[in-house]
């Protein structure tokens, strides 16, 4: 393992002060399967200019036939991580494994990696036919063994007649769906897919997220994607690592990411969020008793919080807001909510509220049989169970 930079085990942001790297990596490991951890990040460090770091002591198991997404805003470390894990950039520090076997040192088309990128990166000059040999040529593979496996790959990617058309004869959807193919023609141990949909309108996109999910299930294969549409990341992954500044913020499941956001960033970057800073006034049976500075008093469970006088940014997400009181605990605290706009959006109705002083506060109504529709200017009171709000470390 490579030597330099002298960063100790960084620890993420909202973590308790004991945690290391050494039990990130452990939790991250059971978490994916101990025996199956088939993809492995062990103290990976990596800096451009020998100074500052763009990834910072990653700790990262993947199990076995896993669909991980590495999630993050620009520029959070994301892509160079895939990179090097495609062979494509060099960690500076630290060892990267690949079924047991460290990789490091490996060139990219030795790995027995599968790619798709955004911009899809098919030859214009080859046809469809061509672009899925190229990979199996590379590898020595035979004429006869190449068109069985050409075939099996369009048929799996519903492309199966459009073998002789060339990539400029094909619309960005049939694109990408030869890109994906071509990244599977070769059995592949494990895909690595780059904002693939980035370059597809909604429609498309949306569709395109259900194909790649439904050929990772039937395949089994390993996959690790990476994008920044937080949709996209809840509705394929099985874990979602969710990246700021270099580190991994936070590493769970699509449910328990939006349901238990561990700090701040995370509540913020997934999914609508509704934030309210506070006090602490008490703790007690898992549940903060927050004073906000209007003076009025919220339930929250605490999550960055331990003490009474702590400040902290209680996170409430817009469907769990109730403005009906018999639908909250008989003890749950309400406080008052002007109605500032309402708008229709079909299934649902999402009312803007001005709330202790911020006038974004957002809560989402179903639209369904008997449910009241709120008029701008309207003072209601508002509430949620304490289980539903957040209290995080304050921004």
């Amino acid at each position: 393992m490579q030597q330099g930079f002298g960063f100790s085990q960084t620890k993420t942001s909202g973590e308790p002060a004991e945690k290391t790297g050494e039990t990130n990596l452990a939790a991250s490991m059971a978490a994916a399967g101990q025996n199956d951890a088939f993809v492995v990040f062990d103290h990976v460090q990596k800096s451009y200019d020998g100074v500052s770091l763009v990834v910072k002591d990653l700790n990262l198991s993947i199990g076995k036939g896993e669909f991980l997404t590495m999630l993050g805003p620009s520029g959070s470390g994301k892509t160079t991580c895939l990179m090097m894990l495609a062979g494509f950039e060099t960690a500076t520090n630290g060892e990267i494994l690949l079924d047991g076997r460290p990789i490091n040192q490996v060139p990219p088309h030795k790995r027995g990696i599968g790619m798709v990128f955004q911009n899809y990166a098919l030859f214009p000059h080859m046809t469809v036919g061509e672009n899925l040999a190229f990979p199996l040529e590379v590898r020595g593979m035979g004429k006869s063994e190449r068109e069985e496996k050409i075939k099996r790959a369009l048929d799996m990617v519903q492309m199966g007649a459009f073998a002789n058309r060339r990539p400029a004869q094909l619309s960005g959807g049939q694109q990408q769906r030869i890109a994906l193919a071509r990244a599977l023609v070769f059995d592949p141990k494990l895909v690595l897919m780059d904002e693939p949909l980035g370059a597809l309108d909604k429609q498309l996109r949306e569709h395109m997220q259900f194909e790649i999910k439904h050929l990772h299930d039937s395949l089994g294969i390993t996959v690790v994607y990476v994008t920044h549409d937080q949709g996209e990341a809840l509705t394929m992954s099985d874990r979602i690592a969710v990246f700021n500044d270099g580190r991994i913020q936070q590493l769970a499941s699509p449910s328990d990411l939006y349901e238990r956001p561990n700090n701040s960033f995370v509540a913020q970057f997934i999914g609508e969020n509704n934030r309210l800073e506070g006090t602490v006034e008490e703790i007690k049976d898992g549940r903060a008793l927050v004073r906000l500075g209007t003076g009025e008093l919220i339930d929250a469970t605490p999550v960055n919080v331990s003490a009474k006088g702590q400040k902290t940014l209680v996170s409430i997400r817009p469907e769990r807001v109730e403005f009906k009181a018999d639908l909250l605990p008989p003890d749950a605290h309400m406080i008052e909510a002007e109605v500032v706009e309402v708008i229709y959006m079909g299934d649902l109705f999402r009312t803007v509220l001005k709330v202790a002083g911020h006038d974004d506060f957002v809560i989402k109504s179903r639209n369904t049989l008997g449910q009241r529709v709120l008029t701008p200017g309207e003072t209601i009171r508002i509430g949620w169970a304490p289980q539903d709000a957040r209290a995080l470390d304050p921004i």
